[in-house]
């Protein structure tokens, strides 16, 4: 009898080479290589590359890449003048849905049926490298601003920063918001690549299945969780106040945002990463720690004593809000936006895996309606 198993918890959908996950010890790796040592020694960029190729590029190819890459920051002038008719208090993952989906348009002969072709790959470049300039666009338009234009002598990370302040970010800023991106491109079947790749196996162009991976990507159990953190911990409002809030919320079996995470049962390796990364910058920068984080630390120890027991700790949700938040002052409604920048490298890097392997995906069903009956006689 075939079983049914909600949320296909634990259920092999694909073989894939990209990325895996040991939840038992906290590791994640990219093409092999530790996540702890890529946020050490790589850039987004080269990220990217592996992620798509496989192998870690030299330096003229990855240099090629960055130039290719960053000399595509522009976005067409349809797709400006569409977002500029958007209503300014639209959700930005609808806008970044909408336009990604639209750039299908100017890409007709970008399909599935030939993914090595230079047009196709083109279309993959493409979505990589205009995602962060339609996510700093939406900054500024949403505000009534006009768009800061790219500038394509800069990298990804500090080109966004750019885009969305109009001011150069100094390196430290650069090389944390860089390590963001790193650590948010890749995460094996989670809910976003899967649509990606449900989306791929009916041979759609990868514009439609990047579009439904944004729209997986919005909602709050995925890449929504960390604005619900930074909610959360406001309405804690204070580290004494912590305790209390926990013990309530697990009482009434409520949500506690960014804790537990489905393949781990230890501590995030990305959380453990961001942490360190947050304190080392506050300490670099003289910052003093802040009410929302000092928040978050004394919420991570109620946790760990009330859930530990469980499998339960921090995802890297429950500290990148704090650090778009509070470092680079970025709105919380951008936050999801971001993470979706960061996973466009692994989307199409997905998209591209199963469409050379391809098979449609039509899993089955147990059926739990009525019996078979006869339509009532008048």
């Amino acid at each position: 009898m075939i079983k049914y198993i909600p949320g296909l918890a634990g259920v092999p959908a694909t073989e894939s080479s990209i990325s895996s996950i040991d939840g038992k010890n906290g590791i994640l790796t990219y093409r092999g290589y530790s996540i702890e040592d890529l946020v050490k020694y790589a850039s987004f960029e080269e990220v990217s590359m592996l992620l798509r190729d496989g192998e870690l590029p030299d330096k003229n190819r990855l240099d090629n890449f960055k130039d290719v890459l960053h000399k595509r920051y522009e976005v067409k002038r349809n797709i400006h003048s569409m977002m500029w008719s958007l209503p300014a208090t639209g959700h930005p993952m609808n806008v970044l849905q909408t336009a990604i989906a639209a750039m299908a348009t100017f890409y007709p002969d970008a399909g599935a049926q030939n993914p090595d072709s230079i047009c196709t790959q083109s279309a993959l470049t493409k979505i990589i490298s205009n995602m962060s300039t339609l996510v700093a666009m939406w900054t500024r338009i949403s505000a009534g601003y006009n768009p800061i234009p790219p500038s394509k002598g800069m990298s990804y990370a500090k080109n966004f920063l750019y885009m969305s302040s109009g001011e150069e970010p100094d390196n430290n800023i650069v090389k944390l918001f860089d390590a963001c991106l790193i650590l948010h491109a890749e995460h094996t079947i989670n809910a976003s690549t899967f649509s990606a790749m449900v989306t791929a196996s009916t041979l759609a162009n990868p514009f439609a299945s990047i579009s439904a991976a944004v729209g997986t990507l919005a909602g709050s159990l995925h890449g929504g969780a960390n604005e619900d953190v930074l909610k959360m911990l406001d309405e804690i409002g204070n580290a004494k106040n912590a305790r209390t809030y926990i013990e309530n919320r697990l009482k009434n079996k409520q949500i506690i945002w960014g804790m537990g995470h489905r393949e781990y049962s230890v501590k995030d390796p990305r959380a453990n990463i961001l942490q360190n990364m947050i304190e080392s910058y506050i300490k670099k920068s003289n910052m003093h720690f802040s009410k929302r984080f000092e928040t978050a630390l004394e919420v991570e120890r109620v946790c760990e004593e009330l859930l530990s027991n469980k499998g339960i700790y921090p995802n890297v949700d429950f500290y990148s809000g704090i650090v778009y938040a509070e470092i680079f002052k970025i709105p919380q409604t951008h936050f999801t936006p971001i993470f979706a920048m960061a996973r466009s490298s692994g989307w199409t890097a997905h998209w591209h895996e199963q469409v050379r392997h391809n098979r449609i995906f039509r899993p089955t069903q147990i059926y739990t309606g009525a019996h078979f009956r006869s339509y009532p006689k008048k």
